[in-house]
């Protein structure tokens, strides 16, 4: 019996390791192609997107995938950070419309959520009932509305547009309050018993207590926000306003090499930013009651 569960294990870690290098792949293969200049890959990677047909000889053609480069060069880095000013006026555009959301909705889904999970009101749960089903809602579906809306404030090719939607955004009040629903209550009327009011709880007790949570909700809103590409299409007509997420698609055929550099630059913050919050990212998602 113990054999068979060592055999077990060691199966499933290897299911795991290979699942783990698939995912991981398309990460290196970016990372270390972005070191090669433009001419080894338009000879590695000539016929991609294009149909492999047999040759006149008979012999199949095949895309020579590499990932170690003959000669590391940074020229493609040099492309894209110094030579094209482009790149870096669009990573301050998405960090101008990113951080404002994740901060606004962090902290007014926080205290909706001690609202919806520690405080006692008539309506509580069917308006928490509302909350999830806008949540449910694609983006496709609130379009529209939100179209009209920002149109007649206003507001339209400014970053208003996108930013106020997002930080009143239903999901992170959906977390939070998973999350807050597992703080006993006898914290609070401890608390409570000492003199604390509602302000003095959330800050000095919910707050601290919910790290994990807010980590999780920073990490999970950065990454969706940051990838974000309908809103900014719709609601920013002005080029020069437009996010990060919609330089790689302005990338053409010829620039290959700048694309796997911008591409590498593209996801460091949000590698980083998970890596700084891994712990607290995976204590967050488990307490909060969330599953994939």
């Amino acid at each position: 019996m113990a054999k068979q569960t060592r055999v077990s294990r060691l199966l499933l870690s290897l299911a795991l390791a290979i699942c783990a290098a698939a995912m991981l792949f398309p990460i290196v293969f970016t990372l270390l192609n972005s070191f090669m200049t433009e001419d080894e890959i338009g000879r590695n990677y000539a016929l991609l997107g294009k149909m492999v047909e047999a040759s006149g000889d008979g012999q199949a053609a095949f895309v020579n995938l590499k990932l170690l480069p003959d000669m590391l060069t940074m020229e493609q880095y040099a492309q894209v950070l110094i030579l094209s000013p482009k790149f870096l006026r669009m990573f301050w555009n998405s960090m101008l419309l990113v951080l404002p959301i994740v901060a606004g909705q962090a902290l007014i889904g926080s205290l909706a959520a001690f609202a919806f999970s520690k405080l006692r009101f008539r309506g509580r749960d069917p308006l928490f009932l509302v909350y999830l089903m806008t949540m449910l809602m694609p983006f496709q579906v609130t379009l529209v509305p939100n179209y009209i809306v920002m149109d007649r404030l206003g507001l339209m090719n400014n970053e208003l547009a996108i930013i106020l939607p997002g930080v009143f955004g239903a999901f992170g009040v959906f977390m939070m309050r998973q999350f807050m629903a597992h703080i006993p209550y006898a914290l609070l009327e401890a608390a409570k018993i000492d003199g604390a009011g509602h302000w003095t709880i959330f800050g000095r007790i919910m707050l601290p207590l919910a790290k994990p949570g807010l980590a999780a909700l920073t990490v999970l809103l950065f990454v969706d926000y940051w990838n974000m590409v309908e809103q900014p299409l719709i609601f920013l007509q002005d080029a020069a306003k437009q996010p990060l997420s919609l330089f790689l698609a302005q990338i053409n055929q010829s620039a290959r090499g700048v694309g796997f550099a911008a591409s590498a630059l593209y996801m460091a913050p949000m590698v980083l930013l998970f890596l700084y919050a891994e712990s607290y990212f995976v204590e967050g998602i488990q307490q909060s009651g969330i599953k994939g």
